[in-house]
């Protein structure tokens, strides 16, 4: 069965030829013989899609259609109308009328009518559910805390987000800025406009210019057209600027001109270009000492830091580890697996150099990897069991786990260990590991430190 039809005419004739041609395409049709028959056949059950005539009594067919769209009713409806009056059918659709035939018609017109109808509220409605997964996301309250620290950040969002004020959220990578960026927005009244994102630090110079303001056909060897940047794709939305703080000094200072301002022209352009954004920065670097290093504009970090943003590291969240983890393990569809109590406590008594990020990375690989119906110590990644010790023996001597290991892993790994207990510091971070400095360095720039 296609859907349920109702059909709205005076004529009994066309109700008869109306109902025969949509049976016949398995349609389930209904048929209403004026206005107040139909009125209540809608109230009994709402139809997929109504065929409505406009010279109807008891009310006609335009006063039907008005009733419906003030009632709230998103069904399709199809208004016929006679004798090519262009009027008449204008005002139907401004009244919300999906559709309109002139009479007579061809039933293969009617059909293809309904069809397109059917399939655009088809359309709308996935479009609605994804609109609701996407609230339900990146919804303030569906960021997974429990530790009063992050229930403070939660509590700072709601605050800013209905403002027009510019945020600067700082954090380690992988603290998930990102996706508080996207839950401020969601929270603003921005939320129905585009969210948009750049990684500053992840492009050179010019190529980050052209990506934040555009670029005029011939601006540059390869400009064959003009192209709009991320300025202008989020006009009256959000722009997300992630790793602020690796923006060379070039692009800074037209940044501060757009804050000030609120308008740019493209590269290689002359005219300019006025924006309504609202800017949500993020940084895991000290934007003060960079001030003080003169690698960053005082004015530009005064323009930002309107609202700052802190989010604490995963190491600081011990609390929100169980609680991740089974959001996690419900994400990557774990069933009724959990995790073993003894591979819970490594969980939380591992330091998580990469974050919230590298805990999800974590899970969807045992998910993925293992077998049984509790997920274990042994199937935790090596560097979370060489730290909780399920490797190492009283004597501290290193065991090599049957399954061996991943040799380049666990010195990545110890690497970040090291470099994260001593704040970034490489000849501390050397002396943890028995290396020296120039050795650290140099097995650093081998393994993409």
């Amino acid at each position: 069965m296609k859907g349920r039809v109702l059909v709205a005419d005076d004529e009994k004739n066309m109700r008869w030829v109306l109902a025969q041609a949509l049976e016949a395409e398995d349609f389930e049709v209904v048929q209403a013989v004026d206005g107040k028959e139909a009125l209540a056949a809608i109230a009994e059950a709402e139809p997929d899609l109504m065929v409505l005539d406009h010279r109807m009594p008891k009310p006609d067919g335009m006063e039907v259609l008005r009733r419906l769209r003030a009632q709230g009713s998103t069904f399709p409806i199809i208004m016929l109308t006679a004798h090519g009056n262009v009027e008449l059918a204008v005002e139907a659709m401004k009244a919300g009328a999906t559709e309109y035939l002139t009479k007579p018609f061809d039933l293969e017109e009617l059909k293809i009518a309904i069809e397109k109808a059917l399939k655009m509220r088809g359309l709308a409605a996935e479009v609605e559910r994804l609109r609701e997964e996407l609230d339900r996301e990146y919804d303030v309250e569906g960021i997974v805390a429990a530790e009063r620290g992050m229930m403070e950040v939660i509590e700072n969002i709601r605050k800013v987000a209905p403002t027009s004020a510019t945020v600067v959220i700082y954090g380690e990578s992988g603290t998930g800025k990102e996706l508080v960026a996207r839950a401020i927005h969601q929270l603003s009244d921005r939320a129905g406009k585009p969210f948009v994102s750049v990684s500053a630090g992840a492009l050179p110079e010019t190529l980050l210019e052209s990506e934040l303001f555009g670029y005029e056909k011939g601006a540059f060897t390869g400009a064959m057209t003009a192209k709009p940047g991320r300025f202008e794709l989020a006009n009256g939305g959000t722009l997300f600027l992630d790793e602020i703080g690796d923006i060379t000094p070039g692009v800074q200072v037209k940044l501060l001109r757009v804050l000030q301002e609120r308008r740019f022209e493209r590269l290689g352009g002359t005219r300019s270009i006025e924006v309504d954004v609202r800017v949500v920065a993020a940084t895991n670097r000290d934007l003060q000492q960079l001030i003080a290093n003169g690698e960053f504009r005082e004015d530009l970090y005064y323009r930002l830091n309107v609202v700052p943003v802190t989010l604490p590291p995963l190491r600081a969240r011990t609390s929100d580890i169980p609680l991740l983890v089974a959001h996690f393990l419900e994400k990557f569809n774990a069933g009724a697996r959990k995790i073993s109590s003894e591979a819970m406590e490594a969980l939380v008594t591992y330091q998580w150099p990469g974050n919230i990020r590298e805990l999800e990375n974590t899970i969807e690989r045992i998910v993925i990897l293992s077998q049984g119906d509790e997920l274990g110590v042994g199937d935790l990644p090596m560097e979370i069991r060489l730290n909780s010790g399920d490797c190492v023996p009283p004597t501290g001597e290193f065991v090599l786990p049957e399954e061996g290991i991943d040799l380049e892993e666990v010195e990545l790994d110890l690497a970040r260990q090291a470099l994260s207990r001593t704040g970034g510091s490489v000849p501390k971070a050397a002396k943890l590991l028995g290396l020296t400095a120039k050795t650290l360095e140099a097995r650093m720039q081998r393994l993409g430190l």
